[in-house]
């Protein structure tokens, strides 16, 4: 699995949101920040998604940039997640971790003791209006967050 770099374009992809709806990336008018995470209801990653959500305005959604998190939860986990969290971001579901695999931000079969092989790593991406990822960044410990300083500025530079 290789990993995407800046510079690479971006795999495009349609997945469902919470709320059932498609999301297709290249369909997007603006920026967008992937943030893929392991699972709703976990503690670092109900953190990451909570500093997002409170910071929004800082990532540029007042001007066209679209967040979006991406997990292998199903659309009903994400729902009840996004509403006992009041993310006011869509949340994808990447059941298959076919959309990880594809940005090399997939575990294979070691995440847990329980060889789990469709859970995302925490990895940020920011793709730019083009279809380009301009900010790359996968990380083999699902206990560290993503440099949020260097996405927003990576985002400002756009």
């Amino acid at each position: 699995m290789t990993t995407l770099s800046v510079g690479d374009s971006a795999p495009d992809f349609t997945a469902f949101t919470q709320d059932i709806e498609p999301f297709t990336l290249l369909d997007q008018d603006g920026p967008v920040v992937l943030l893929f995470f392991p699972g709703a209801f976990t503690s670092v990653c109900t953190n990451e998604m909570n500093a997002v959500n409170n910071d929004l305005s800082a990532y540029g959604v007042d001007d066209g940039v679209t967040v979006v998190g991406i997990s292998t939860d199903s659309p009903f986990v994400l729902d009840e997640y996004r509403k006992v969290n009041n993310l006011q971001f869509d949340l994808l579901s990447d059941h298959n971790a076919d959309i990880a695999a594809s940005y090399g931000a997939k575990y294979d079969n070691d995440f847990t003791p329980m060889k789990l092989d469709r859970i995302a790593k925490r990895s940020a991406f920011v793709v730019d209006a083009d279809g380009i990822i301009q900010y790359a960044e996968v990380l083999d410990n699902a206990g560290k967050q993503p440099n949020f300083d260097a996405i927003k500025e990576t985002l400002a530079s756009l």
